[in-house]
């Protein structure tokens, strides 16, 4: 049974507050092929961010990888074209929030690398370790979540139960990189310039992709389930220049109706 968008968006943003990163995977469970051929049917239904950008996903050992954590990696492969990154980010932070709903736990890992860098004639951007978990793993209160106060990522005194929502959006290192700018029915999403979710040095020897720009992607896709779950309707302009503005660099307009 064909669920409403509104159930989806209820069960999404129950997602947002279930979901965490997960570290350590528990040896006695192992993930079923139902449940696998369950995440691949899931993949076919992701929604991109931008419609035009071509992007590939695989589903692999963790052994086909450098990474340490997880029984499977999901691997996203894209064309190198403006936003690819944040759109990167917008889609796969889908199947951390499915994933979470199955007890399957995900780890974004920025700094692994797969087997295969080029699949289909398209770059290799990132992948999500992920593996079995109990429901006990996962996170059930507020008070788990490490992260900015809203004040530091908003301002302005409108739309702040969606302030709280994009508060909890998951990031690399936690340094949440978005800045939200509310004035009468705009919100603006802004990216701090030249924030990093390593230091260079660090970032230098795995990888020359800017995870604060998949950030925003995470970003934008809590912010599309959070003004949808308030019963907001918007449409999402895109900045797909990166114009800088000082410090910050605007990444899309939000104009609520």
């Amino acid at each position: 049974m064909s669920i409403s968008n509104h159930e989806k968006i209820k069960k999404l943003h129950k997602m947002m507050y279930k979901r965490k990163s997960i570290r350590k995977f528990d040896k006695d469970l192992s993930i079923s092929e139902q449940e696998l051929e369950k995440l691949k049917n899931e993949i076919i239904n992701i929604t991109p961010l931008i419609e035009d950008i071509n992007v590939e996903f695989l589903i692999v050992d963790r052994k086909k990888t450098t990474a340490s954590r997880g029984d499977y990696c999901l691997l996203m492969y894209s064309e190198e074209k403006p936003f690819y990154l944040e759109n990167a980010g917008y889609m796969l932070e889908q199947m951390d929030l499915f994933l979470a709903e199955s007890n399957i736990g995900v780890c974004w890992y920025g700094v692994a690398k797969p087997e295969t860098m080029i699949y289909k004639n398209l770059k290799y951007v990132i992948m999500l370790a992920f593996g079995k978990c109990q429901p006990e793993d996962f996170r059930v209160n507020q008070s788990d979540f490490k992260r900015k106060p809203i004040k530091n990522i908003w301002t302005g005194n409108l739309f702040l139960e969606v302030a709280n929502d994009i508060r909890i959006a998951p990031s690399g290192c936690n340094l949440q990189p978005w800045r939200i700018m509310c004035e009468e029915n705009n919100i603006k999403v802004f990216r701090e310039f030249n924030m990093s979710s390593f230091p260079d040095k660090k970032r230098e020897l795995y990888t020359e992709i800017d995870f604060s720009l998949i950030d925003m992607g995470i970003c934008l896709y809590y912010m599309d389930i959070s003004l949808g779950y308030y019963g907001y309707t918007y449409i999402r302009e895109l900045d797909l220049e990166h114009t800088p503005n000082e410090e910050l660099v605007q990444i899309a307009t939000y104009h609520i109706k």
